[in-house]
């Protein structure tokens, strides 16, 4: 007997979401136009620092020196290039002093120093035909980047007798911002149309292949509103744009499309527009809503790290899956109210199959799609074993080169070898000694004799791995030393560096700072703060998976298999843009280690990534287990009904990652495409391969909780669908449910 279900009730919220929607859709409009007006020149107000923890003995000891000894921290270098002439050749020598006591006229321009005016052999190429011209631009990096775009065009090229190139850290932020800027549209406009060709061809319809894009670009615009009104409270990182259009497009695109699938799916069962968007907010609704939390969770646990590079990418990440969120459940629904059957219009792939019978070809593919994923649950479950230990030894693998990281400060080697500050870098670290504007410099508080200062100076310079020191120049009560290390200035022997200067006795405070002083600063903080916010994202994970699913073993599952599926991403940072291979294919110069701040950024974004696909299978196979209470029959048609869902928001969130990834910037490309890599990893290994095998292993006993456990879910937990009693997990439960499968798969194919 056939057993004919009423109509689902309406909702409260499906009511006041499609109670008006022609004037919702309008509201969205303006709003959206708004926030074009509030967010235009957001990315000008960012900054492109923000690697530092502001509390830490060096950033102290660098705003003391930039305060009181502005010639000890040059941000401004000109490359003074002689070509065959020696740069001690009185015509040579003369433009120089003429291009320095210039410079030392510019306003918001001090601390003008050169070779040509000290002598100093670090600020002379060891050919002789190179040196430098150093100058502090004071102020804030807006207004640091203001004073470059106006002095540098009467320095820059042929300038007498040498020809001059610009550099040092102000320039290399200043052209940083600017190429992310003009790398972001290319990007966008590589993301946009073939994310709806790929749209498209998972709908079929180019109506409803819109709303998704529609939806992403709402958030995007809405979240560069406000970014724009948090740069008028804090410091912003220009990087966090890249996260915005990534997470904005692939997050929008994903809950769009399991709205507008599942709403189609309702109305294949002949239910009446207002009726498919009720259930489909029920179902889909809630799974998206508990899949922006978990996201969102993830990106807040970056907010607990002092650096605002990372804690941009939380202001950033939150607010685009908040507002992606909030379009697909409130817009999205309005939009599929008036549309009705008419999402289905538009069907572009006719185009692609004259001839042919069209229904029968679309049902062939619909039940082929469905059918494909329950064979490869089948046999997944059927070698579980197999599985979960294979796909488990393969990640491991994977990651292994992690194991040799090595982490680094971001420097000009971030920008492509053709840009002019990395050309003057690259200049200094090959052709000039000691490494000249990478040194430590030490800052000395309180009053001293020219004999203490002497015996600190000896003292240091006695130091394992120290080249030269320099100073100290003295100002009323402070003054500060300049020690050279060997080798590179953040490699291992430097780092080893800032511990020994620390360790030196005084008779005075010593503050010690400088690019390696940095990053043991910068590495201490993220390793202090790294256990809480691990703690911080299990928990709240955990918590969340629990009340959608009402059981103790899934979510531990989910985090322990969500980060297996990350090893890859991981071991292809470190064999990649560490290690430097495909650096030639891929077109980025390698510095040899990794960015401090990049692995946890990484971690947080690719890690809320993979709960949000893990919240959409499992949702789905809660749901099944619900209506028939056989633990293997669910998960198979939790897979049959996700994995091609799943997989298409994959390659698409994947389409949108690459394209950022074509970024000229090393740090962008690194994230790109590491997270790229990340989510198709966890869509076709771990979801299709690890998930059903560890499901089928674990049995009944994945959906166990304690009594108090139950209790409070029945309390506080929401799950996909209509509430149900719980079927009862008896032997022949498993014959029912296929049975029931099988009906429903034939009701589906014939839709």
């Amino acid at each position: 007997m056939t057993k004919v279900n009423k109509p689902p009730k309406i909702g409260g919220w499906t009511r006041l979401v499609t109670a008006r929607p022609r004037l919702s859709l309008l509201a969205a409009l303006v709003l959206t136009v708004l926030a074009v007006l509030a967010g235009s020149g957001v990315a000008d107000r960012m900054g492109s620092g923000g690697w530092e923890d502001p509390d830490t003995e060096s950033t102290y000891a660098t705003k003391a020196l930039e305060r009181e000894f502005p010639a000890s921290q040059p941000n401004f270098l000109l490359l003074v290039d002689a070509g065959d002439a020696s740069v001690d050749d009185p015509a040579v020598a003369a433009e120089a002093k003429r291009l320095t006591e210039r410079l030392a006229r510019e306003e918001g321009v001090t601390g003008v120093g050169s070779y040509w005016g000290t002598g100093s052999p670090a600020l002379r190429a060891e050919d002789g035909h190179e040196a430098l011209i150093a100058a502090r631009i004071t102020g804030d990096e807006t207004t640091m980047n203001e004073t470059l775009d106006r002095i540098a065009p009467s320095y820059r090229g042929e300038r007498g007798a040498v020809d001059v190139k610009i550099g040092g850290p102000v320039a290399v932020r200043h052209e940083m911002q600017t190429i992310i800027q003009e790398d972001l549209l290319r990007a966008e406009m590589i993301a946009l149309p073939v994310t709806l060709v790929l749209l498209v061809m998972v709908f079929g319809s180019a109506v409803a292949a819109l709303l998704p894009l529609g939806i992403g670009i709402v958030a995007i615009l809405g979240t560069n509103a406000v970014l724009r009104g948090l740069t008028e409270f804090t410091d912003v990182s220009v990087f966090a744009m890249n996260l915005t259009t990534a997470l904005g497009l692939g997050l929008a695109i994903d809950y769009a499309l399991f709205i507008v699938r599942r709403f189609r799916e309702e109305l294949s069962t002949g239910a009446d527009p207002l009726t498919a968007v009720g259930a489909t907010l029920r179902t889909a609704g809630r799974t998206v809503l508990f899949s922006a939390l978990t996201v969102a969770v993830s990106l807040a646990a970056m907010l607990l790290f002092p650096q605002y590079f990372l804690r941009s990418f939380a202001y950033a990440g939150i607010a685009v899956v908040l507002l992606a969120a909030a379009a697909a459940l409130i817009l999205l629904p309005a939009a599929l109210v008036l549309l009705g059957h008419r999402v289905n219009s538009l069907d572009l792939r006719r185009l692609f199959r004259r001839g042919r019978p069209e229904r029968a070809t679309e049902g062939a593919a619909a039940v082929e799609e469905g059918a494909a994923w329950g064979r490869t649950a089948r046999l997944v479950m059927r070698r579980a074993p197999f599985f979960a230990l294979g796909t488990t030894a393969v990640l491991v693998l994977l990651g292994l080169p992690f194991l040799g990281v090595k982490f680094g400060t971001a420097d000009d080697r971030q920008l492509p070898s053709s840009a002019e500050s990395h050309i003057v870098q690259q200049h200094i670290r090959d052709g000039f000694p000691g490494s000249p504007g990478g040194g430590l410099e030490v800052l000395a508080e309180g009053r001293a004799t020219e004999a203490q200062y002497a015996a600190y100076k000896e003292r240091i310079a006695g130091l394992p791995d120290v080249v030269r020191v320099e100073g100290p120049l003295v100002k009323d009560d402070s003054a500060y030393f300049t020690v050279l290390p060997e080798g590179e200035s953040v490699d291992d022997p430097a780092q080893r560096l800032v511990g020994e200067l620390r360790a030196v006795e005084a008779p005075f405070d010593t503050q010690v700072t400088g690019a390696a002083a940095v990053l043991v600063d910068s590495k201490d903080a993220i390793a202090e703060q790294l256990p809480l916010a691990a703690v911080f994202i299990v928990l709240v994970t955990l918590l969340l998976v629990f009340l959608l699913t009402r059981s103790v073993l899934i979510p531990v599952q989910a985090v322990v298999l969500n980060a297996l599926s990350l090893t890859a991403m991981f071991g292809a940072v470190v064999w990649v843009f560490q290690d430097g291979h495909l650096s030639g294919l891929l077109g980025f110069t390698s510095p040899g280690s990794i960015e401090t701040t990049l692995p946890v950024l990484m971690f947080c974004v690719a890690f809320g990534l993979s709960m949000d696909y893990g919240v959409f299978l499992l949702s789905r196979i809660k749901e099944e287990y619900e209506k028939t209470g056989d633990h293997d029959q669910a998960v198979r048609h939790g897979l049959q009904r996700t994995g091609g869902l799943i997989t298409a928001a994959a390659v698409i969130l994947a389409v949108v990652m690459v394209a950022i990834g074509t970024s000229r910037v090393t740090n962008t490309k690194m994230l790109g495409l590491g997270i790229a890599l990340a989510v198709l990893m966890d869509a076709m290994i771990v979801r299709s391969l690890l998930v059903p095998s560890v499901m089928r292993l674990t049995g009944r006993a994945t959906w166990w909780a304690p009594g108090p456990l139950r209790r409070f879910h029945e309390r506080f937990g929401l799950s996909e669908g209509e509430s149900r009693p719980e079927a009862p997990a008896a032997e022949g439960a498993g014959q029912g449910a296929e049975a029931v499968d099988a009906a429903r798969d034939k009701v589906e194919s014939r839709s």
